[in-house]
């Protein structure tokens, strides 16, 4: 039997479902790349990734290359081999940061997160005030991390170098978080930011974006580890084509013009921020009364340090993870995130970032729903009432407080 016959929902962190009119943007032909039309997206591309990045002094430099290719011309253009990276580990993505610095020619040292959780911003202050002769050039973490589900404090980690007094580059990987939850580059003094098309910005894979700061645009002078096509300068270039190191990737321009559309003029960026932490506090509901038959649980044990836009949920009392995904996916065409990295044990993650709203996550949570009762899982019982509940108290709440 199938009930798959239909749409099918990416319920996985990235790629994120793109819009229809995203994708009926791309659907024209291609255009001049050297004046006119695209030179005009361009640069109005740069003016409102400033805005997403909520950054009035960062310079916007757009990459074709997924968000991998964002974190090498992040430290390409700020680092000389030999500088002295720490990492701040909460999941595998900044330890994958970590793992191309050292690929690039940095030392790097990890500083070790806890079990299941964010990173501790005494722990930094701590290691950042026995660096002192000042050796650490650079601090790298992720604001979300897709494969633990953890959120990290921005913010309050930004006060810890600061409460050390260290002049260390302060690096944000927003690939799983930008568009989606709140981040504030200037005013939580973060040097240099990232982020990729394919999760909050609901354009395909293929285009990445580096927001430099002034102190991140200062080191890249004397920086060495420079190639041709991440270096900042080249790109900074009088020619249009010089802004992508060669041909722009029209047909994702196109596509990404609408999505900014959407994002910041149609909805607005503070909106979405709502309405994630709207679905995924519905989502967290869900999963804590399934809980209670034993078997799934959230895999961060504190609420405050999971993230808005993707739950990763352990599986326990013998069953296995896959089970529930294949029914999930073959039976009923919603995919679950696989577990992923040294986190990859038995667990799903289930993602709610991008283009999604509560149509669409209420019929995954019932589809999960489906399979823990198909599959004869033990679960508690009215999970997806207690989502919509949740949801229900929110909207009530808000529309009482825009009446007034």
């Amino acid at each position: 039997m199938t009930l798959s016959f239909g749409r099918q929902f990416l319920a996985i962190p990235g790629p994120t479902t793109v819009p229809d009119e995203v994708l009926q943007a791309m659907h024209r032909p291609a255009i001049d790349i050297y004046a006119g039309e695209l030179e005009g997206i361009t640069e109005s591309v740069r003016a409102d990734m400033k805005r997403v990045f909520r950054s009035e002094t960062a310079d916007i430099y757009l990459y074709i290359a997924n968000g991998h290719g964002a974190w090498e011309a992040a430290l390409a253009n700020t680092l000389s081999r030999g500088d002295k990276v720490l990492v701040l580990e909460s999941g595998k993505f900044a330890l994958g940061w970590g793992d191309m610095a050292i690929m690039m020619g940095a030392e790097v040292e990890v500083l070790p997160g806890k079990p299941q959780g964010s990173v501790d911003p005494s722990a930094v202050e701590a290691r950042l005030r026995a660096d002192a002769g000042h050796e650490i050039k650079a601090i790298l973490v992720v604001q979300i991390d897709t494969a633990s589900g953890v959120i990290n404090d921005i913010a309050a980690i930004r006060g810890a170098i600061d409460a050390a007094g260290h002049p260390a580059l302060f690096m944000v990987d927003g690939i799983a978080s930008i568009g989606c939850v709140p981040f504030e580059m200037d005013a939580w003094g973060v040097d240099l930011a990232l982020t990729g098309s394919q999760k909050g910005l609901m354009t395909p894979p293929g285009m990445s974006f580096v927001a430099a700061g002034p102190r991140a645009k200062a080191a890249a002078p004397t920086a060495d580890m420079k190639t041709f096509y991440w270096d900042w300068d080249f790109r900074e270039g009088e020619l249009h084509y010089q802004k992508y190191c060669g041909t722009p990737p029209e047909h994702l321009l196109f596509g990404l013009r609408r999505a900014l559309d959407m994002l910041l003029n149609e909805e607005g960026l503070e909106t979405a921020w709502r309405r994630h932490a709207l679905l995924a506090g519905a989502t967290r509901v869900a999963i804590d009364v399934w809980g209670e038959g034993g078997v799934l649980s959230c895999r961060v044990p504190d609420p405050a340090e999971r993230s808005d836009t993707v739950t990763t949920v352990s599986v326990g009392g013998g069953r296995d993870s896959a089970e529930l995904r294949r029914f999930t996916q073959e039976v009923c065409g919603v995919t679950l995130g696989v577990g992923i990295g040294d986190l990859s044990e038995n667990m799903f993650r289930v993602a709610h970032m991008g283009h999604v709203n509560a149509p669409m996550m209420l019929g995954a949570l019932s589809t999960i729903d489906l399979g823990l009762k198909s599959l004869g899982w033990a679960h508690g019982s009215g999970a997806v009432e207690a989502a919509i509940a949740h949801l229900a108290t929110a909207t009530s709440v808000a529309n009482d407080v825009a009446a007034e």
